[in-house]
């Protein structure tokens, strides 16, 4: 079960996390994760070109591994990179030294100021921890396209309604998210450009 826009109640139980930004002006901060993958990421890549728009991708670090020069095209595109941890761990299903051990060995491959725990999962106590080397980066929007039963006009509407100046918006660049993805990112790419808005890197 996820929701589509992060609750007010959660940011206010968790205030050192990063779930928007301060903006004046209209800009989002898409970022997607999961990757790198060798054929979905280039065509993110590709959509995100089209459209002069930047990103920031937070990377598995087994996916780096496996995937270097992928992991290399994305930052020579001038997109962000982000650590997602080595094995795609849950903080809720790992203690803390556990997670954080977990972080620090993808941040050898990724080397980024900016973190996102898988699932959203994290304990206080991995957060007291990794505040002192990390911006952990949460989200305002996510667009579900991870889910096998997703309703796309549902998504779409969700995505519509809460995206804003300073909106941190979730995408997947995985095999899992992929029929979903091929459908949601374009248009919704599109439907920035309608309503003014740039992306950029976080």
């Amino acid at each position: 079960m996820y929701l589509f826009s992060s609750p007010w109640w959660l940011r206010i139980f968790y205030p050192s996390l990063v779930w928007e930004k301060q903006t004046h002006d209209n800009t989002v901060y898409l970022t997607f994760d999961d990757g790198p993958h060798p054929e979905i990421t280039p065509w993110v890549l590709h959509q995100l070109n089209e459209r002069n728009c930047d990103a920031t991708f937070f990377c598995i670090g087994e996916n780096v591994t496996k995937y270097p020069d992928t992991f290399a095209l994305i930052k020579e595109s001038g997109h962000q990179v982000g650590n997602h941890t080595q094995h795609h761990k849950s903080g809720f299903k790992s203690s803390t030294v556990e997670f954080v051990g977990d972080t620090a060995e993808c941040q050898r491959l990724v080397n980024s100021r900016l973190f996102r725990p898988p699932y959203g999962c994290i304990t206080r106590s991995q957060i007291k921890t990794l505040k002192r080397d990390y911006d952990i980066v949460m989200w305002t929007v996510v667009s579900g396209d991870f889910d096998q039963n997703l309703n796309m006009g549902k998504a779409k509407e969700a995505l519509e309604k809460n995206t804003k100046s300073g909106s941190i918006i979730v995408f997947h660049d995985s095999e899992k998210a992929l029929s979903n993805l091929k459908e949601l990112l374009p248009w919704y790419l599109d439907l920035l450009a309608k309503k003014g808005y740039t992306s950029i890197g976080l």
